[in-house]
């Protein structure tokens, strides 16, 4: 006798931040204007590091990458949280919520490896800038963004496809505002514990050992900048690094306490409010702290500006003469 298939949930529903109902408004303005300000904030440095020559270098090809990378990463979960706030009750089809699961794991797995790439670029071109240029040649840089790329795509497949496989039996109703693993783990009727054993090694895996692989190449960084003999520069660089890392701090801090933690639930409320870090709050803050405190990246943007508006200005010209 074959055993009974005791998945009967077709759809999920996402409750969101139902318990701020008088609130919805003020959050979904918020949450628009952050994702607003994501999406151009990222669409400028992809735009501009085409557009000028100076900038076709290992650095802004990872910072390239890293833009394009989270667009896609934010706009797999902050358009449906902005629909649930606008409207509550949003449900998902099974089917859905396990794309939106595997591409959420995908771009979240590259993006730290894409981070851990950065981190190590730094390194060689502070503590290393004799060899840089031949251990960080166009070839390797390309390499390594297609590395991380190719290894997220991999990693998103395996939560995914555990997740689907469980059991569930009802009641399908989602605390949170996106598919996310441990509020699916919950809702199962099954047994979880291979799924969560392995979830947790996975995270263990990429996300402490990016993480770790980041901070080491940091160590050495400020080692290297306390031996630099100007003041100024010393204050320059560490502020610049400094800002790098505390960003990789929220990102991979907020990402390790949701998932490394195999024996331990948060609350969903407390859940949602590190999940608004990772989803919402660091890709905004990436391209604010990667290019505009960046003095390169500021003058190749005043120099497109100048450009385009002195080819504005010629067309009214030639409009104004032609009248």
């Amino acid at each position: 006798m074959e055993p009974q298939n005791l998945s009967k949930v077709t759809e999920f529903q996402l409750l969101g931040f139902q318990n701020l109902l008088g609130w919805q408004s003020l959050l979904f303005a918020i949450f628009l204007c952050f994702y607003l300000l994501t999406i151009t904030g990222n669409m400028v440095i992809i735009i501009v590091v085409s557009e000028d020559p100076r900038l076709h270098s290992p650095m802004y090809t990872f910072l390239q990458h890293l833009s394009f990378l989270e667009i896609w990463y934010t706009s797999t979960t902050v358009p449906l949280l902005l629909a649930n706030l606008a409207a509550w009750g949003h449900t998902l089809s099974f089917p859905a919520c396990m794309t939106q699961l595997y591409f959420f794991v995908f771009f979240g797995a590259t993006e730290c490896f894409l981070l851990a790439a950065m981190a190590y670029d730094r390194y060689l071109a502070i503590c290393s800038p004799l060899h840089y240029s031949v251990l960080m040649s166009p070839d390797n840089c390309i390499a390594l963004v297609t590395v991380s790329w190719v290894t997220g795509v991999g990693t998103g497949f395996l939560p995914s496809l555990m997740i689907s496989k469980l059991d569930f039996c009802g009641p399908n109703l989602i605390n949170h505002f996106f598919c996310d693993l441990p509020p699916l783990m919950q809702l199962s009727c099954s047994s979880v514990y291979v799924t969560e054993t392995a979830i947790f090694v996975l995270s263990i895996a990429v996300l402490c050992i990016c993480f770790l692989l980041t901070l080491m190449s940091y160590v050495f960084i400020a080692s290297s900048i306390l031996r630099i003999p100007s003041t100024s520069g010393r204050m320059k660089t560490f502020s610049t690094c400094g800002s790098h890392l505390a960003v990789v701090t929220i990102y991979y801090g907020t990402m390790i306490s949701m998932y490394v933690r195999p024996n331990a639930h948060l609350s969903p409320e407390i859940n949602k409010v590190i999940s608004v870090f990772y989803t919402v709050v660091t890709p905004l803050l990436n391209p604010v702290i990667y290019s505009l405190r960046n003095k390169d990246f500021k003058e190749a943007v005043r120099k497109i500006m100048r450009m385009k508006c002195g080819v504005y200005r010629a067309q009214v010209k030639r409009r104004v003469l032609t009248q």
